[in-house]
């Protein structure tokens, strides 16, 4: 499939999954909106694709997405720099949980709210105006199975995944006949270190690599997929 043209945001784009797909979108011709906290990790990642990526196709742009102002000057930096946003892929997030309810500080419950509620919510706005003034777009977030079907000692992390879920999927609906997209992937685990492969077991049977998840993707960015909107797509080996 060819990308020629598009501009695609990723967030979160250094960790594992994030550079898998800066990597697939590049070959396939996207111009590449890369959104990460740590300028660090962000100069490491746009070192890793130099050799593929000419330095017009790729923005590297430091942003806190927490912050609401900060999520509308990213997107506004995308714009100016390519001149369209065609595609938002949302990867901020991250896990807290291993306890019961009962001993799960206030603290923890506000963390997962905000990495990946409030991110989703702010990244949200600032990008999907202008994805809707293309008359195309696509929006794809990793969720996990148990956001509808909790688990014990995982209540915060459920409950950001929750709200994240809530967000995506209102605006699914809202999207209808826009030409724009938003869907979820579900994922058990992304296997960084591609452990069901070298080291096949039981309990990572179920594990996405970053190649698979990025191949739904890129599935999901092409035209053929224009009809998938609010979908929880399972990626888990069980149905949503």
């Amino acid at each position: 499939m060819s990308l020629e043209k598009r501009t695609v945001v990723i967030t979160g784009a250094s960790g594992a999954l994030g550079s898998t797909l800066a990597r697939d979108a590049a070959a396939a011709g996207a111009n590449l909106a890369l959104l990460e906290r740590s300028e660090e990790k962000l100069a490491a990642l746009v070192e890793s694709l130099g050799l593929a990526l000419a330095a017009e196709r790729v923005l590297a742009h430091r942003v806190d997405l927490s912050d609401p102002i900060a999520a509308e000057a990213a997107a506004q930096a995308v714009a100016e720099r390519f001149g369209r946003v065609d595609a938002l892929l949302h990867l901020v997030g991250g896990w807290t949980g291993g306890k019961p309810l009962l001993q799960t500080e206030p603290a923890e419950l506000d963390n997962m709210l905000n990495q990946h509620a409030r991110t989703s919510f702010n990244a949200l706005r600032a990008f999907t105006p202008h994805l809707q003034r293309n008359g195309w777009g696509r929006i794809l977030m990793v969720s996990t199975p148990l956001a509808a079907r909790p688990g014990a000692k995982n209540s915060a992390y459920v409950a950001g995944k929750a709200a994240q879920e809530a967000l995506m999927l209102t605006l699914a609906h809202e999207l209808k006949g826009t030409g724009v997209t938003a869907n979820l992937l579900l994922v058990a685990a992304i296997d960084a270190q591609r452990e069901k492969l070298s080291a096949p077991a039981p309990a990572n049977a179920n594990w996405s690599t970053p190649e698979e998840l990025s191949a739904a993707v890129m599935f999901l960015l092409s035209d053929a997929a224009a009809t998938v909107n609010g979908a929880r797509l399972p990626m888990n080996g069980s149905p949503a």
